[in-house]
C-alpha cells in the first residue's frame, strides 16, 4: 500500500505510524463522562475514514489520511494542519 505524502511523495505505508479517528474533538468542558468517552469509546466504521497518521519513517509530519477500511483503498493525505484548518473553517 502507497501513500502520498504532501512533502515527501509517495511512500510505503510501513513508514507511517497510525494513532487513530481524526474526526473526534477534543471535550472542551471537564465533565468526566465525556472526557471518558473522548480517551476511551471508538467506533470501528466500514468504509471511507479519516486517521491520524504520522510519517516516522519519513519528513515526520503529522497527516490526516483518508481510506476505505474495508479494501484499504488511499483516497489522500493532507497535513493535520490543513486539516484542523478546514475543519474550523467549517
Amino acid at each position: 500500500m502507497l501513500i502520498t505524502c504532501p512533502h515527501c511523495g509517495t511512500r510505503p505505508v510501513e513508514e507511517f505510524t497510525f494513532n487513530g479517528d481524526a474526526s473526534i474533538t477534543r471535550p472542551t468542558s471537564g465533565d468526566m463522562d465525556q472526557w471518558h468517552d473522548y480517551v476511551y469509546l471508538r467506533h470501528n466504521p466500514k468504509g471511507r475514514f479519516e486517521e491520524y497518521a504520522h510519517h516516522s519513517g519519513g519528513c515526520r509530519a503529522w497527516l490526516v489520511v483518508t481510506r476505505d477500511t474495508a479494501t484499504h483503498e488511499i483516497f489522500g493525505a493532507v497535513t493535520a494542519r490543513d486539516h484542523a484548518k478546514k475543519r474550523s473553517a467549517k
